[in-house]
């Protein structure tokens, strides 16, 4: 399992900070404010995401896919529980592994992370579902416009309301 370690602590801070959002380092023995799930996992509060050196790399990935992936309204307001939809939550699951790459880990080593985690896919596995089901949730990224046509990250968080990006398809 990767974790936060101060080792990785200055590249993941750096990813994160090209999309307006904080790593904060806790301490070892408090809890990690704005947790879902409990310690060690990642907090998320407004543009800030918690971790501690046991953190698990893919929870703070993916709680900063969840900040990066909602409407403007629902990060204003961010606190705890991400929420969004099923569709968002495939994006953020997809986003978080092309987030790795960035930090030098193969899209095998996350989604190993992920399955050992307990994350579970229709395809029995994170890789089998990134590399052959996940086209619903990259078109998401794309149509968003978090990620490139080539799947390259594009470092801008979605924008607007969830209504909007909507309704705009529905223009097209």
């Amino acid at each position: 399992m990767h974790l936060c370690t101060p080792s990785r602590f200055i590249d993941l801070s750096a990813l994160l900070a090209r999309y307006g959002l904080v790593l904060v380092r806790v301490a070892d023995a408090p809890p990690i404010p704005g947790s879902y799930w409990g310690e060690p996992e990642a907090g998320l509060i407004e543009n800030r995401v918690y971790v501690r050196d046991d953190t698990p790399l893919h929870s703070a990935l993916h709680e900063a896919a969840h900040a990066i992936c909602m409407d403007d309204a629902r990060r204003e307001i961010l606190h705890t529980d991400a929420g969004g939809d099923f569709a968002e939550e495939d994006a953020v699951c997809y986003l978080q592994i092309v987030l790795a790459r960035e930090l030098g880990l193969a899209p095998a080593a996350m989604c190993a992370d992920m399955d050992a985690w307990g994350y579970t896919f229709r395809l029995g596995s994170a890789l089998a579902w990134f590399t052959g089901d996940a086209d619903d949730a990259r078109d998401w990224l794309i149509r968003h416009g978090l990620i490139a046509d080539e799947g390259k990250l594009t470092g801008r968080c979605r924008t607007g309301q969830a209504g909007a990006a909507r309704s705009t398809l529905r223009d097209a």
